[in-house]
């Protein structure tokens, strides 16, 4: 099962594309995520949505975008064309390693006309003559994304999809163009880990390792959001601190050659779509200079990774996260290890 995620800029021609490339691509169908924002006009209280600028800004918005892609593939099969918008490396991680953990390829393809041409597009696009605020809703909204698009095609957004420079090509003729291109293999499936979707509690351990100046290691994955410790999840008859020390080796290149301490046990509430369960988190030790060099630069595992104090961790890692981080660096002083149950010490 495939997707092939179409995107680009506001006004970028995305959708008319999409409609053109499922009758070239055999067995495909379309699938426009703005039908799921739609839905949460109707799903959510008003107040609700108004506390957020985007829709995809809602975690909810993306989970949905995630679960209606899976299910209609189950049911139709073949490859789905999604026109989106992803500007922010964050949510792409998110939808397309959620995508991936359902055993989902995704190509990515980008539609990128020159910024004359967009503008242009943009100012000759239509607004429905009945909707409330159409010229400030859909063309000034269009304008106002122009510039983090650009900051997006001058980060990641370039290095992850294929472009396209549609300036000088109509719909169909672009929509050739990438079907052309997903054919061939010259549009690559997404270099992003599958990690399965857990369907019951899970026990995951985790490894701290530190700098000389007793930073702690927070790494950036490619197929989640959000800050991490170093580690995942405890294979079925696999010793948890042993799980601990094969991720490491297989997220950062360091082999660690002593069983690392454990510091927490850390009880996680299920919260769904959650199934929750024990969080361990072990003393990988103190890594030298050398040894801190040898990391392994971003690839399929890490987006990034950084050297943080407890202070900077707080700012990075989600609250419950964070406190398992705070009671392990406690813990770790005192040379005692803790309980934990959502993050709070007892016993």
């Amino acid at each position: 099962m495939t997707v092939v995620w179409i995107n680009g800029a506001f006004g970028a021609g995305k959708t008319t594309t999409a409609r053109e490339l499922i009758e070239l691509i055999p067995n495909s169908t379309l699938f426009d995520p703005e039908v799921v924002g739609g839905a949460l006009a109707h799903l959510l209280p008003a107040k609700h949505l108004a506390e957020v600028g985007d829709y995809q800004d809602l975690p909810i918005w993306r989970r949905l975008v995630i679960d209606t892609a899976a299910a209609m593939l189950a049911e139709l099969g073949g490859t789905l064309v999604v026109p989106m918008t992803l500007l922010r490396q964050e949510y792409r991680d998110e939808i397309f390693g959620g995508l991936a953990a359902r055993r989902i390829t995704v190509r990515h393809v980008l539609l990128a006309p020159a910024e004359t041409i967009l503008r242009e597009r943009i100012a000759a696009r239509e607004v429905p003559p009945d909707l409330p605020d159409g010229e400030m809703r859909i063309r000034q909204w269009s304008y106002d994304h122009i510039e983090p698009y650009r900051s997006a095609l001058a980060g990641w957004l370039t290095a992850d999809a294929h472009p396209v420079d549609t300036s000088a090509l109509t719909p169909y003729e672009a929509a050739v163009r990438v079907a052309e291109a997903v054919g061939s293999g010259e549009v690559p499936v997404c270099d992003i880990v599958q990690t399965p979707e857990p369907t019951a509690e899970t026990l995951a351990a985790g490894v701290l390792l530190f700098d000389e100046q007793d930073r702690v290691l927070l790494v950036d994955p490619t197929y989640k959001a959000g800050w991490e410790f170093p580690g995942g999840v405890v294979e079925p008859g696999e010793a948890p601190a042993r799980a601990g020390m094969r991720e490491v080796a297989e997220e950062t290149g360091v082999h660690l050659d002593d069983v690392p301490r454990l510091l927490v046990v850390d009880w996680e509430a299920p919260a769904p779509p959650g199934f929750g369960g024990l969080r361990l988190l072990f003393d990988g030790g103190r890594l030298d200079s050398a040894e801190a060099e040898r990391l392994l630069l971003p690839g399929p595992e890490l987006r990034d990774w950084r050297f943080v104090s407890e202070q900077e961790a707080a700012d990075l890692l989600p609250p419950v996260r964070y406190e398992r981080l705070r009671w392990a660096l406690r813990a770790r002083e005192r040379g005692a290890a803790l309980y934990l149950e959502a993050g709070i010490p007892l016993g």
